[in-house]
């Protein structure tokens, strides 16, 4: 621990440290060349950042990062994110220079290099190992998938959280499973970011001491110098938020570097922001200025950097003789050792510890425990019912005692979100054991942290009022660009809201999170739809889900009369039938009961009427086309959507000759009734409706 909350490193030599010819700058110059060539030959990239940062990026793998390259998924290893996600190729040429070894889709070791030198010819091509901005899943090494600047920051946060929670629930004396740190490369751009700092705010005040983020200061944005709109002492910033400051004053400097590092490894009280002056391109014609940032330096510069560096002009993708060598021998020596001691030290915990040890394996799969939903109620019938956000917080906090690793909170919501666990402490700085998280008004860097929490393994959850998904939507987007399996809670879900008035009322959300590819998006109709749709989330596999409630109360449909909720799990069903139907409603949420009481008002009338209830319509679209026929058959044309959101996509179902009951502006101000009655959700408009689109 340093005394103070700045270290300064500079009083290391500010030179480059190493002789031409040494194993450490023909590595460094190495990962330089290679960056410079990928992007050439891709004709498009960034070459400036890798040039610039590879004495960091060598210094930190080669002599710091517990990592080893034949086991890329030990769950003990730092973790290495790059968030400035348009610099990959430094990050690709560590990869590769590490001799990291590919692992495929099922875990199991290929026998090939993750990144091999044909992978860096093929930067940014179709189908390529490398693309221009780095891929979870798809490239082994990688830990998140990184390019909208700040998301890589707040992803670190999640998985320093990570680290400590799981430190604190399985660690034991003499068994230090998890100890390991993160370290976040990032930029200019992410300290730009509000998401960055958001994500700042909280590691500062939890103290997560296993984090450090390397800030690449090199005064260069896009469109020229970055006092073009960013003057601040990013320093002065983070050493507010609780950070240890360390400034190194020359990126090629790996002594001052290394000490900054010692510094970090020695301190336990707060995360630690190691400033690192740097200069884009560093080497070439373009050195400085921002036509070294997005695009290829051109033949001729790239020759005359070579020739700075004192390296072969004739050679491209050019590794010298011993350096992967040196370079992997480095990391995997030190990795080799660390993950051996650890595989030795479970293999003792499963003797003393054995349910902590199989709770582990399965976490680690991200496989459930048998029977984690044997907890979870069934509702009775109740015309007066719960509000789903009510009955979303019983159901949860029935699967939370089964499944210990299922862990989350709000922004700042969750007596309104009812996500907050029964009985369960806080995570804080003071107790890594807690299980209630706190993210504050910052629905952002929720997001983000979830994210790394679930790339962690941990079954993790974030809640805010749907409305308030605009602050957050990139993380849900890159949630399922990962295909990880978090879990986003939001409730508060349509004009329902009532007197909270238009601001509050969301009308477009439920289109942008059903147009997220990858996304399951369930909005549950009754409390026993929401114990389904819990079920459907626990168990998402390869997605994330977003669970969609009411503030309103719902009535909880007698089930001996209508179908079994256990149709969540295929999308949509049909909840209440008339033999040879002549019209379909179909509806989503707090308009389900109001579908099922137009029906009935419809057969008391002599109408053969049909409600289907859909709340899912990524679930109901992976059906086959038989069962989606059975449920909407396509002879059956006069069909009315009802939910309290816009009409966009409900065509899909309806057909071009259905008819919506939906919202076509904001709402307003007022009593849900008025509010229901203003804009048509009522039996009769219903009624009329159906009427209407059956040619009455």
């Amino acid at each position: 621990m340093t005394d103070t909350k700045t270290v300064d490193a500079s009083t290391a030599s500010s030179s480059n440290v190493h002789e031409d010819g040494s194993p450490e700058r023909l590595a460094i110059d190495t990962i330089r060349t290679l960056s410079m060539d990928a992007v050439q030959k891709a004709n498009s990239g960034h070459p400036g950042t890798p040039m610039a940062l590879a004495p960091i990026g060598y210094t930190l793998w080669a002599k710091y990062l517990r990592y080893d390259p034949a086991h890329a998924d030990w769950p003990n290893r730092d973790r290495f994110v790059l968030s400035v996600g348009h610099a990959s190729m430094l990050l690709y040429s560590l990869i590769h220079l590490a001799g990291i070894e590919e692992i495929d889709a099922e875990g199991n070791k290929t026998g090939k290099p993750a990144v091999s030198i044909e992978d860096i010819e093929q930067f940014r091509q179709l189908s390529s190992k490398t693309p221009g901005h780095p891929e979870y899943r798809h490239t082994t090494g990688v830990e998140t998938t990184t390019g909208p600047l700040g998301a890589g920051c707040g992803n670190s946060v999640g998985m320093a959280i990570a680290e400590r929670w799981l430190a604190a629930r399985y660690n034991k004396p003499g068994f230090p499973i998890f100890d390991h740190d993160v370290y976040t490369l990032c930029g200019d751009g992410d300290m730009m970011e509000g998401v960055a700092s958001e994500a700042a705010s909280v590691a500062g005040h939890l103290k997560l001491s296993n984090l450090c983020w390397i800030y690449d200061s090199n005064h260069i944005s896009i469109e020229g110098g970055t006092d073009l709109a960013f003057d601040e002492d990013v320093g002065k910033r983070f050493q507010a938020y609780g950070w240890n400051v360390i400034h190194v004053d020359d990126a090629n400097d790996t002594a001052a570097f290394s000490k900054a590092i010692d510094t970090f490894k020695a301190t336990d009280d707060r995360p630690t922001f190691i400033v690192v002056h740097s200069v884009i391109g560093w080497g070439s014609p373009k050195a400085g200025s921002e036509k070294a940032h997005g695009e290829p330096l051109g033949a001729d510069n790239v020759a005359a950097t070579k020739r700075a560096y004192g390296w072969p002009e004739d050679k491209s993708f050019y590794v010298p003789e011993g350096v992967a060598e040196h370079f992997k021998g480095a990391i995997a020596d030190r990795g080799h050792t660390l993950r051996d001691e650890w595989v030795a030290m479970v293999d003792r915990y499963r003797g003393e510890h054995a349910d902590l040890a199989a709770e582990l394996d399965l976490m680690l799969k991200d496989t459930l425990p048998e029977g984690w939903d044997a907890d979870i109620p069934e509702f009775p019938a109740d015309a007066k019912g719960l509000a789903s956000r009510d009955s979303g917080g019983k159901v949860l906090n029935a699967i939370v005692g089964r499944v210990p690793w299922l862990i989350g909170g709000s922004a700042d919501l969750a007596p309104s979100t009812k996500t907050d666990i029964k009985g369960a402490d806080s995570f804080e700085a003071s107790n890594y054991a807690g299980r209630n998280f706190h993210f504050g008004v910052r629905e952002h860097a929720m997001g983000a942290i979830v994210n790394g929490m679930a790339l962690s393994h941990l079954k993790s959850y974030g809640s805010t009022f749907l409305v308030f998904l605009d602050y957050m939507r990139p993380a849900v987007r890159l949630s399922a660009i990962m295909e990880l399996g978090d879990v986003w809670v939001y409730t508060h879900d349509s004009i329902g809201v009532g007197e909270d008035g238009p601001t509050h009322q969301p009308i477009e959300q439920l289109a942008m999170l059903r147009a997220t590819p990858g996304l399951d998006t369930i909005r549950p109709g009754d409390a026993n739809e929401v114990a389904w749709a819990w079920r459907a989330a626990m168990d998402n596999s390869g997605r994330p889900t977003t669970l969609v409630f009411s503030r309103q109360a719902l009535p909880t449909l007698d089930r001996t009369k209508y179908a079994s909720a256990e149709g969540v799990m295929k999308g949509g069903y049909i909840l209440a039938d008339s033999e040879n139907p002549q019209v379909i409603l179909i509806a989503t949420g707090s308009e389900l009961s109001l579908a099922v009481e137009a029906h009935e008002k419809l057969v008391a009338e002599g109408i053969a009427s049909r409600v289907v209830s859909l709340p899912s319509w990524y679930r109901f679209e992976a059906q086959d086309q038989a069962y989606r026929d059975q449920v909407l058959p396509p002879s059956v044309r006069a069909r009315v959507a009802i939910e309290m959101a816009g009409e966009f996509g409900w065509e899909r179902f309806t057909g071009f000759d259905g008819r919506t009951i939906t919202m076509s502006t904001y709402g307003a101000s007022a009593p849900i009734a008025k509010l229901q009655d203003k804009y048509g959700f009522t039996v009769d408009n219903v009624v009329k409706v159906a009427k209407e689109a059956m040619g009455s």
